[in-house]
């Protein structure tokens, strides 16, 4: 759990990039892949954990500008991407400008229990890191290589010669 601002800002620091990086490797097409026929597609889910940012820290009290147009997906993987880039910066400044090491420990009515800020903080990038998983998925499912977020894709195995493992 996070004791200080410091502490947060350096674990969302390094989950901001390797977000960016996956968020990065997106190409147009790619958006349109559905998690099932009719199902949500890899653009949505990227959307909504972008958008979702301001909109998640502003329910427990910061003020941060929200994205505009949320409400529509774009077909451009840019957009995403560098929608990502600002809002993640945004709200590590507003954290960092609004919220002491000593908030973090005040309570706050979340998702229908009580939870401390340093509790919500971690859920912003839990919850960040669930779709990001999903995505990473999704990306493989469209033809095209994932970045390799805590560990590298199949594709980088032999560069660390290591052997494609059986099952």
């Amino acid at each position: 759990m996070y004791e200080t601002i410091a502490d947060f800002l350096k674990e969302w620091n390094k989950e901001e990039v390797l977000t960016q990086n996956v968020l990065d490797g997106l190409t147009d097409e790619s958006l349109s892949q559905e998690v099932y026929p009719g199902g949500r597609t890899l653009g949505r889910i990227a959307w909504h954990f972008t958008v979702n940012i301001p909109d998640y820290l502003a329910k427990f009290g910061l003020e941060i500008d929200a994205v505009e147009n949320a409400a529509s997906v774009p077909a451009s993987a840019n957009e995403i991407a560098e929608t990502f880039r600002a809002v993640s910066s945004r709200a590590a400044k507003a954290i960092e400008a609004q919220w002491t090491d000593e908030t973090l420990s005040h309570i706050q009515e979340a998702f229908g229990r009580k939870e401390s800020n340093a509790a919500i903080l971690m859920g912003l990038i839990k919850h960040i890191v669930h779709h990001r998983g999903q995505v990473t998925i999704l990306i493989r499912q469209a033809g095209l290589k994932p970045f390799g977020v805590y560990g590298p894709p199949k594709e980088d195995w032999i560069k660390l010669g290591v052997e494609n493992p059986p099952l």
